[in-house]
C-alpha cells in the first residue's frame, strides 16, 4: 500500500469554473494535490516562513509576480495571512486572475471581519480518503486507521496518529490562541471523542470536562470551524412523533478518535467495531454530497419514544447502518415508524449481509454494494 491515492476531488475542474477556497483538516492531502494536479500553478506556502515575511511586508507582490493572469496561483494556508484577501480580491476584479486558497481552519477567516471575497470565490473541502480512493480497500484496516493519507498504508501507525493528534492540539488550537487554557480544551478534547456520535448533551459534557455549558459551545464551535468536527443535526419534521431537539457531534475521522478515546485494536464484530463502522459510513455521504455539490442536509431522527433512524439525507433516502451480516425485522422498527411520516423518499440499511435483499419495500445492501451504487450516481436522484 503507497500513499499516492486517486483523488475523487479535480482541482483543474474546481478552478476552471471560478476561483475557490479549499479547506480541508491538516495532513489531508491538499498540498500533495495541488502539487500533483496543478504543477504548473504558481504556489505561495504560508507555513514557508520567508514567505510569509515576504507577503506580510508587502502583499503587492501577489501582483508583480502574477505574470500570466491565466496562470493559476495559489495561496496554501491562507488563514496564516488573511490581509492579502484584498489583494487577492482586487486581481480578480482587475486581471481576472484565478486563486486557489486553502486553509485547515475557516476560524479566523469567518471571525475577523477579513475580506471573503464577495462571492467571487467559491468554497471545497477535501476529505479524508473515502473508499473509492484507497485501491483495494479494507474495512477493518481502514476503521483501525482512518482516511489521512499519509497515517493509513503505516503499520506504526498508532504512533503516527498520536504524534498528529498533539500536533493539531499544538498548532490549531495553542499557535492560533484559539483558547485560554489548553489543559481544560485537552480534557474536552477526550470526553468529545469518547462521546463521538453521540447527542450532545452539552450539561453533561460540560459536567465531565469541568467548564461551564456556554464555554462548552464555544470548544464545540472552535472544533467545527477548526474542521476537526462536525454536527450532525436532528430530522425535525415528523408530525406524527415529535423529534428530539439534539445534534450529533463527529471527529472528522475514524482512526484520530481511536487514538484519542484510547480504543486499541477495533475487532470484527465488538461493540466499537459497530460504532467505527457508523462513523465510517457518514465519512463516505459527507465526502460523497460534498464533492458531488449536492445540498441534501446530512441528518439522524430519533423521537421522543424512543425510534431512530441512524441518517437522513434530505427527504431523498433514510439509512440504517448495522455491523450484523443477518438484519432482521427488529432492524427495521425505526425506518418503518419514520416511513409512516411519508416525508422521505426511500428507505435502507446498510450492513455485513453477504448479499442484496428487499425486505417488506426496504433496501438491505451489503456496505460493498451500498457504497459502489452510491459513487456510482445511482442512489441519489
Amino acid at each position: 500500500m503507497n500513499n499516492n491515492y486517486p483523488r475523487t476531488l479535480s482541482l483543474p475542474e474546481l478552478i476552471g469554473k471560478s476561483s475557490h477556497f479549499l479547506f480541508g483538516p491538516r495532513s489531508i492531502g491538499k498540498t500533495y494535490l495541488i502539487h500533483q494536479q496543478l504543477p504548473d500553478a504558481k504556489l505561495y506556502d504560508l507555513l514557508d516562513s520567508d514567505t510569509f515575511s515576504r507577503l506580510a511586508r508587502r502583499p503587492k507582490i501577489l501582483e508583480e509576480e502574477l505574470g500570466d493572469p491565466g496562470r493559476i496561483v495559489v495561496i496554501d494556508e491562507i488563514q496564516k495571512l488573511p490581509v492579502l484577501l484584498d489583494e487577492v480580491h482586487r486581481l480578480i476584479e482587475t486581471r481576472n486572475a484565478r486563486f486557489l486558497l486553502t486553509g485547515s481552519s475557516a476560524r479566523k477567516l469567518r471571525r475577523g471581519g477579513v475580506n471573503l471575497l464577495g462571492g467571487r470565490a467559491r468554497q471545497a473541502r477535501l476529505y479524508p480518503l473515502c473508499s473509492t480512493e484507497i485501491p483495494e480497500f479494507d474495512l477493518l484496516t481502514y476503521l483501525n486507521r482512518g482516511g489521512i493519507p499519509r497515517i493509513l498504508p503505516r503499520e506504526d501507525y498508532i504512533d503516527e496518529l498520536r504524534g498528529y493528534c498533539d500536533l493539531y492540539l499544538r498548532e490549531e488550537v495553542t499557535a492560533e490562541a484559539l483558547v485560554r487554557n489548553i489543559s481544560q480544551f485537552a480534557r474536552f478534547l477526550d470526553v468529545m471523542a469518547l462521546q463521538n456520535g453521540e447527542e450532545l448533551n452539552y450539561e453533561g459534557i460540560a459536567g465531565d470536562c469541568g467548564v461551564p455549558a456556554r464555554t462548552l459551545h464555544n470548544y464545540v464551535q472552535i472544533l467545527e470551524e477548526t474542521l476537526v468536527g462536525f454536527p450532525v443535526h436532528s430530522f425535525r419534521a415528523t408530525k406524527k412523533r415529535k423529534a428530539i431537539a439534539r445534534s450529533k457531534f463527529f471527529l472528522f475521522d475514524v482512526g484520530v478518535v481511536n487514538v484519542m478515546a484510547q480504543r486499541g485494536v477495533i475487532a470484527p464484530r465488538s461493540e466499537l467495531f459497530g460504532k467505527c463502522f457508523e462513523h465510517f459510513l457518514f465519512m463516505e455521504l459527507r465526502a460523497y454530497l460534498g464533492y458531488r455539490r449536492r445540498d441534501a442536509a446530512l441528518q439522524y431522527w430519533r423521537s421522543t419514544a424512543g425510534f431512530e433512524v441512524d441518517c437522513v439525507l434530505g427527504d431523498l433516502l433514510a439509512l440504517e447502518f448495522k455491523s450484523s451480516d443477518m438484519v432482521t425485522e427488529r432492524h427495521l422498527r425505526g425506518l418503518k415508524a419514520l416511513r409512516e411520516e411519508g416525508l422521505v423518499r426511500d428507505y435502507a440499511v446498510v450492513s455485513l449481509d453477504p448479499e442484496p435483499r428487499r425486505v417488506d419495500g426496504i433496501n438491505i445492501y451489503p456496505w460493498r454494494k451500498f457504497l459502489a451504487d452510491l459513487w456510482a450516481d445511482r442512489l441519489l436522484p
